[in-house]
């Protein structure tokens, strides 16, 4: 028996069949711009894993540059037009 199976019999949570984790990595892989133009090319769940992974951790980092632009930007705007930014921001 795989651990997955053994893991998930054991902690009584309900069981994912193999299609259905499956058609959630092709779902994800989908989702990936590395990814996306290779639906001809058979990509590994781990592969897939992996580059969802690397995917989360630049978008982090995009955000906190842009945040970190925003707020110099903020900085160097006089007050009425910082808070139309914000205000902007908020909505």
């Amino acid at each position: 028996m795989s651990s997955r199976r053994s893991r998930s019999r054991q902690s009584g949570g309900s069981r994912i069949s193999d299609d259905q984790i499956n058609d959630l990595v092709t779902k994800l892989q989908q989702l990936l711009p590395e990814l996306r133009d290779r639906r001809s090319d058979k990509v590994s769940a781990a592969k897939v894993l992996q580059e969802t992974c690397n995917y989360i951790r630049n978008l982090h980092r995009e955000v906190d540059d842009l945040s970190e632009r925003l707020s110099e930007l903020l900085a160097t705007t006089d007050t009425a037009q910082a808070a139309i930014i914000r205000s902007l921001l908020m909505q």
